[in-house]
């Protein structure tokens, strides 16, 4: 069997879905499946610092769209790549398109999110706003995701969203599966000295408690909600903020500001996988506020590492930490301060860690990789 991977087009610089596409190139031939991984081609966006706006942008849209596609189906003839022990995997639905260009049988893609394509539809549950080339491009994304014949979701609760706005594709349901992703990195207990270290090396000025938050500064992360709950907290919490990610933007340091907390927070601008592990190691809590997610891997990253998690209430956030974490209201500050001060009582905290490693034990690499090769050999009427 031989799976062929299709990925990002590099340039748009989607690291997630880069090293998600990589990690099932690097996990198939490990269980003996064959692979091979492409990149959409770089022609006319060579050369230009960005492909997310300007004429960068479009020139990708053409590389993307209208070239790749051309290659897609040259490759599949030129290469005698219909054969019946070769499947395509599209691994991003953004790229839903290239599904009408390879063998609809005997291709799979994943569904990672709902939020842009809900986002280009109107949805306000999105938090982020379309142009009007992006409405029309969310609306033909997800007119091709409605054609798949084998789809497999990241969480329940994001295809429960795509057949809430894919009602018409209900013949292909039956091989719309849920599979969980795996972890992407080595996530889990590193000891005192070893936290030490790494934070010392790293230059981290963290000499007490803190709370962490780990993310972009996308709106729907509601990173703000950090430093709203340690003023609801006042003086029964006297520890640190950290946010590691993203540089923040005004609005975040205007909050900061306002709170008189700037003493207390710290920003880390995008650390290495060391530094996030000891983060997730050493910290008091990791706070989860994010209003809308497709999975949210921090969770289980934190969950990994020891951390106690506070999350949003809103799906898939209990889903996904599979109920080890204390849940808040993303809009109300004092259940999120509430949460932290629950953290507290020793014992409590601890049975809530020891739920959470458990609940990884649903993410491991092998278990998720051998559902993706059934959904594969599934046969489609």
């Amino acid at each position: 069997m031989k799976v062929i991977l299709i990925s990002n087009y590099i340039p748009d610089r989607q690291e997630s879905m880069k090293r998600f596409a990589e990690m099932l190139h690097r996990e198939y031939p490990k269980r003996g499946v064959e692979t091979e991984l492409w990149f959409p081609n770089v022609i006319l966006g060579k050369g230009f610092k960005s492909t997310n706006t300007g004429i960068g942008k479009w020139l990708g849209y053409i590389d993307k769209w209208i070239l790749f596609p051309l290659i897609i189906r040259w490759r599949i003839l030129i290469k005698g790549l219909n054969k019946p022990d070769i499947s395509f995997h599209v691994c991003d639905h953004s790229n839903s398109p290239y599904l009408a260009h390879l063998p609809q049988n005997k291709t799979v893609i994943t569904a990672h999110d709902m939020i842009a394509i809900r986002g280009g539809l109107g949805y306000a549950d999105s938090h982020q706003q379309a142009s009007s080339f992006g409405k029309i491009l969310q609306k033909w994304i997800l007119g091709n995701l409605k054609k798949a014949k084998k789809l497999a979701s990241v969480s329940a609760f994001t295809l429960n969203q795509l057949k809430e706005l894919a009602p018409d594709a209900s013949a292909n349901y039956t091989n719309w599966k849920v599979i969980l992703n795996p972890f992407n990195a080595d996530f889990g207990k590193l000891n005192t000295n070893q936290i030490h270290q790494v934070l010392s090396t790293s230059g981290v000025a963290i000499n007490q408690n803190f709370i962490l938050h780990i993310g972009s500064g996308l709106q729907r992360k509601n990173r703000v909600m950090l430093v709203k709950m340690v003023e609801e907290l006042g003086p029964k919490w006297n520890g640190m903020v950290c946010y590691a990610g993203e540089e923040p933007d005004a609005d975040l340091l205007n909050a900061v500001e306002r709170s008189g907390l700037k003493e207390r927070v710290v920003f880390i601008s995008k650390p290495s996988h060391e530094l996030l592990r000891a983060l997730y190691n050493a910290c008091e809590a990791f706070v989860f506020p994010s209003f809308n997610e497709g999975f949210g891997w921090p969770l289980i990253e934190a969950q990994a590492c020891g951390a106690a998690v506070i999350a949003s209430s809103y799906e898939p956030m209990p889903e996904v930490s599979g109920g080890a974490a204390l849940y808040a209201d993303p809009h109300n500050p004092s259940q999120f301060a509430q949460a932290l001060l629950k953290l507290q009582d020793e014992a409590f905290k601890n049975d809530l860690i020891k739920r959470g490693f458990e609940n990884c034990e649903r993410f491991e690499m092998e278990k998720i990789i051998q559902q993706y090769i059934a959904l594969h050999k599934l046969p489609v009427a």
